[in-house]
């Protein structure tokens, strides 16, 4: 294949990967769901909740896997296997509201569809650094502005869905829907040939763009910058992923004055959801493309210090459309860390085993999946401000954070 099919195939691997985010980005519509299955079951919020927080750490803990076998498997295999995995276990869910057993929706939502999410979800990350060396920010905050507009269509759609039908029924479609699509746009991912580079790019020396001098999962790994790269984004996720954890409940509350139907209400909710994830969405392509020219620590900082205000501004808001808005802004930082980081790993450690090195970063993804929806299930009105808190750790260490030296 001469360079210039090289050209267009790389940007054919680039919507496929879009494409595949969108259904495992559905994920972070859950809110549309939960209160559906505790009023039908009678579950309580922190047993319901629980579902949510085994998927995010199965996404968090495969996406390493996953990262470390698609190094040696290559990301066709992977991807298929996690699309798989991500529609059966929706489809499993579906079954479970169907029979009313909670721990069924453990094991489809939680273990099989949040484990194949992880799969599915570093493959086209890790693929696309190595196509755009380039376009190294912009083209991961493309892929994974997908996996945060997912939400927007499936709020969307969803609440409507489950008024005029059922929880399971929504579920099951949506399970038929994510086995075809993921598993078509895995079909396109593959790795470019060894060396290659885009037509007309040269290296900047002074970033790690090639291939050599590029670490391998245990020098990282050994290294304090790979600590603190996974403690920032723990930080930002565990703030971030709280918060949309309890969105549409938290916009049902400030709007219950004015709408009393309970049904009206949940569609309500959805919409405050879906506003604020078109911009989680929108968000990881803005913060990725800026930090191509501001830099990565610089987009970090400007994120942090933004959402610390916003933070401690929210429990002071009473209005719907300031809440939407604060909303927007807070999910587009949320969904910004998720773009900049692959690239932030990138240039401190190099391309050629960023599969693994930003796959294992992703461990932060889990652990703060558990974290920050327990935080805001448990602490309510204090949630605010431990989230708050948490930003600032993660903006300092943004601050003092020094790439590593060149390996030798």
């Amino acid at each position: 294949m001469n360079k210039m099919s090289l050209q267009k195939s790389r940007w054919l691997i680039a919507a496929a990967a879009v494409v595949m985010q969108l259904c495992l980005g559905t994920v972070y519509a859950w809110s549309v769901f939960k209160k559906p299955l505790m009023v039908a079951h009678g579950w309580t919020e922190t047993s319901t909740q629980a579902a949510f927080m085994i998927c995010i750490g199965m996404i968090g803990i495969c996406a390493a896997l996953g990262g470390a076998w698609l190094d040696k498997k290559g990301p066709r295999l992977v991807a298929t296997t996690g699309g798989i995995l991500f529609g059966l276990g929706t489809l499993l869910a579906a079954y479970a509201d169907y029979s009313g057993n909670i721990f069924l929706l453990y094991l489809g939502y939680g273990f099989i569809a949040g484990g194949g999410n992880g799969l599915a979800y570093v493959t086209p990350i890790a693929t696309l650094i190595r196509w755009f060396p380039d376009k190294r920010g912009l083209v991961t905050g493309l892929a994974v502005m997908g996996f945060g507009i997912g939400a927007f269509f499936m709020a969307q759609t969803a609440p409507h869905m489950i008024n005029e039908l059922s929880v399971a029924k929504t579920w099951f479609f949506f399970g038929v829907v994510f086995l075809v699509l993921t598993t078509g746009m895995a079909r396109f991912f593959k790795n470019p040939p060894a060396g290659w580079l885009p037509h007309g790019f040269t290296p900047n020396v002074n970033k790690t763009t090639a291939t050599d001098g590029s670490w391998t999962f245990p020098q990282a790994f050994k290294t304090r910058q790979w600590w603190m790269l996974w403690t920032i984004f723990f930080m930002n996720i565990s703030a971030g992923i709280g918060l949309l954890s309890q969105l549409s409940p938290l916009a049902q509350e400030i709007q219950k004055a004015m709408i009393s139907d309970h049904a009206r209400l949940a569609v309500a909710g959805g919409v405050v959801l879906s506003i604020a994830s078109l911009f989680n969405g929108l968000g990881r392509l803005f913060w990725a493309w800026l930090s191509d020219a501001a830099g990565r620590k610089a987009v970090f900082i400007i994120m942090f210090a933004g959402e610390i205000a916003l933070f401690l501004f929210l429990p002071q808001v009473k209005s719907i459309a300031v809440f939407t808005l604060i909303a927007c802004y807070l999910l587009s930082c949320y969904g910004g860390g998720f773009s900049v980081m692959p690239a932030f790993v990138a240039d401190s450690f190099g391309p050629v085993h960023v599969g693994r090195i930003y796959g294992a970063i992703l461990t932060a993804w889990s652990a703060a999946g558990v974290v920050g929806p327990l935080v805001f299930a448990r602490m309510k009105d204090s949630a605010i401000y431990v989230a708050a808190a948490m930003l600032v750790v993660g903006l300092l260490l943004v601050i003092i954070y020094r790439k590593p030296d060149a390996r030798a």
